[in-house]
């Protein structure tokens, strides 16, 4: 085993003591610099990435219809906060090693005009095999659908790096048929951002959340366990 394999091995040990679903690398050299709202330099000197992804509690989301619910909105908040507390944990076990590693909040907007972070976690996630992105705008995994959240580590510990899948949502449309403002399109690519934006402001106006959630196309999203999901 190298020791790529075996930085791999200790992280998913150590991750799946905190309940992570989800684990992948990546190599971040294909990324565009600009895309990522990180001082100058960092992808340079932490080349690296880990995604890691929590399943999201079947049972909560079950309970969403036509908007999130309070109980979804708890779920949401500590989820982020124990991914930000795993990734804590990580970056510490990575740094005992002698390497560099950054932490980066499951959930924190930067950019606030155009709704973005310090970067792109369901990319990262893209680029580190765990999926796919989907016609609802989300990583969409094959085993938990969209019912994920993400966090992502930045580092120059040497790991073996997964590949992105060739996989898509195939002939799934479910997320479409029930987007209450659809902004959800046939193609990934023409998903309404501003439609999605703006009905997350109404939830959240309404229903009195700190957050800007919704839920229900994460709710409908069941990857490859979907009446009619079969990624290709």
């Amino acid at each position: 085993m190298t020791d790529q394999e075996k930085n791999v091995e200790f992280l998913n040990g150590l991750c799946h003591q905190w309940g992570t679903s989800l684990l992948g690398t990546a190599d971040l050299s294909l990324f565009k610099k600009e895309d990522v709202l990180l001082p100058a330099g960092t992808l340079d000197r932490l080349p690296f990435a880990i995604s890691l992804g929590y399943h999201l509690s079947d049972s909560i989301l079950e309970g969403i219809e036509d908007a999130p619910t309070p109980h979804y909105f708890h779920h949401y908040q500590r989820v982020n906060i124990l991914l930000d507390t795993i990734s804590l944990i990580v970056s510490s076990a990575i740094q005992e090693k002698g390497y560099q590693a950054m932490p980066i909040a499951a959930s924190q907007i930067i950019d606030w005009k155009n709704q973005r972070g310090h970067l792109s976690h369901k990319h990262v996630a893209r680029t580190a095999g765990l999926g796919w992105i989907g016609r609802n705008n989300l990583l969409v995994n094959g085993t938990f659908g969209s019912r994920i959240r993400l966090v992502t580590i930045l580092t120059d510990l040497p790991l073996e790096f997964n590949s992105p899948l060739r996989k898509d949502c195939g002939s799934c449309r479910a997320c479409i048929k029930v987007c209450p403002v659809e902004a959800i399109k046939e193609k990934p690519e023409d998903f309404d951002h501003l439609r999605c934006y703006e009905q997350l402001r109404a939830f959240s106006k309404t229903l009195h959340f700190s957050h800007n959630i919704c839920g229900i196309c994460v709710k409908t999203c069941r990857g490859f366990k979907g009446s009619s999901g079969q990624g290709v």
